[in-house]
């Protein structure tokens, strides 16, 4: 493995993040809300199945009288 001096260690890290595509203000904010609406469905749907599961095994465990 070649050594690579500090300089030239950041020289490559800026080359290699200029080639990254960033996203636009715009495309960040649209992400950030998809995610958003995506944890609260999923955190709606992870309720339900907790309380069916609660409710199945009070039952099952005569714990519900």
């Amino acid at each position: 493995m070649a050594n690579t001096s500090p300089g030239e260690f950041f020289r490559q890290v800026r080359r290699e993040a200029s080639k990254v595509t960033w996203p636009t203000p715009k495309e960040a904010g649209i992400t950030s809300v998809m995610v958003f609406i995506m944890v609260v469905i999923m955190a709606i749907f992870f309720l339900g199945v907790d309380f069916f599961l609660n409710l199945g095994i009070q039952s099952l465990l005569g714990l519900g009288e």
